[in-house]
C-alpha cells in the first residue's frame, strides 16, 4: 500500500499540540516540554488564540537565576515572546522548508483565522521532505 506524499501544513502538522497560558508557571511548561520533548510551546489566550510563544531558551537563564538568588520562578506571560513566527495550514512544505533554513525557530505555530490549530516542527518538515523525494 503507497501513502501519498504530503504536499500541504496541514497533512503533517500535530493537532493535539501541547499549549500553555500566560499564567502558567514555569515549573509546568518545563514538566511539560520535557514530557513532550520540545523546545518550545504556544502561548494562547482563552479562546485558543496564539498570543505568544516560549522556549526553553527563554526560561533558562531566569530559572538559574531564580535558583541562585532563592526568587519566585515568573509566570510564562513574563517572558513569552509577543512576536510569533506561524504559518498556515495550507502553506506547502517546500515554501515552508525554505523558510525555515538560518537560524529561525525550531516550531512554527499553525494558525487559522488567529487561532492555533496546531504546530510544526522542522523534524516534520524534514521527514516530509524525504518522503516526497521518495515518490
Amino acid at each position: 500500500m503507497n501513502q501519498q506524499a504530503p504536499h500541504t501544513v496541514r497533512d503533517i502538522m500535530s493537532r493535539d499540540c501541547y499549549r500553555v497560558s500566560p499564567s502558567t508557571s514555569i515549573t509546568n511548561l518545563a514538566q511539560g516540554l520535557a514530557l513532550h520533548r520540545l523546545p518550545g510551546a504556544p502561548v494562547v489566550d482563552a479562546s485558543d488564540r496564539l498570543v505568544g510563544f516560549i522556549s526553553e531558551q527563554d526560561v533558562l537563564g531566569r530559572v538559574l537565576d531564580c535558583l541562585y538568588h532563592d526568587h519566585e520562578t515568573p509566570l510564562v506571560g513574563e517572558l513569552m515572546r509577543h512576536e510569533v513566527l506561524t504559518t498556515t495550514p495550507n502553506k506547502s512544505i517546500t515554501d515552508l522548508a525554505q523558510e525555515m533554513l538560518g537560524k529561525k525557530p525550531k516550531v512554527y505555530p499553525v494558525v487559522e483565522q488567529l487561532r492555533l490549530v496546531g504546530i510544526v516542527t522542522r523534524r516534520d518538515i524534514l521527514i516530509a521532505l524525504l518522503k516526497i523525494r521518495c515518490h
